[in-house]
């Protein structure tokens, strides 16, 4: 692999690109009134909060919703796209959307007073969640792929992205 080619800042570039897309789809969540309790911002605003003594406010949340998805996962997916499963990177990022999908339900969540999974918001929490999740997953594969493609050798620069 070519390691000039899989930089930090092109995982983040993709990880911003996805967290733009995660984050209009939330918004059309609370617009329809979908689970309107299960609000991530808010989450996230409570968290920092009660953890390091922040205001509450929605800015933070907002704030921090960005940094994780931008910076967190966006490298996160820079450094495991080698070792995740799949044959492109819009596989590799369904299955990273996933894993940030399990570490949201399974710290987040019962941080938060949701329980494990989120279970206090009902059935349909894990799983809209899960779709949001993969969602940013295939949107940060697939915009990674389209800034790394044509760093390959002798590859055509959408070779290793699903179309």
């Amino acid at each position: 692999m070519n390691t000039q080619c899989n930089t930090l800042g092109k995982g983040m570039v993709a990880g911003f690109v996805a967290t733009i897309v995660l984050s209009l789809l939330m918004i059309a969540k609370s617009i329809m009134g979908f689970m309107p309790d299960l609000n991530v911002i808010t989450m996230l605003s409570s968290m920092a909060h009660a953890y390091m003594g922040v205001p509450q406010i929605m800015l933070i949340g907002w704030m921090l919703h960005f940094a994780i998805g931008t910076v967190v996962w966006g490298i996160l997916f820079v450094l495991l796209i080698p070792h995740l499963p799949g044959t492109n990177t819009v596989d590799k990022g369904l299955i990273l959307g996933t894993i940030a999908w399990l570490a949201m339900m399974i710290v987040v969540m019962p941080m938060v007073g949701a329980g494990l999974f989120g279970w206090e918001f009902g059935m349909m929490a894990p799983v809209a969640t899960w779709m949001l999740h993969l969602s940013y997953g295939a949107v940060l594969g697939y915009v990674y792929g389209r800034l790394t493609g044509a760093c390959r050798v002798g590859a055509k620069p959408a070779d290793h992205v699903a179309t």
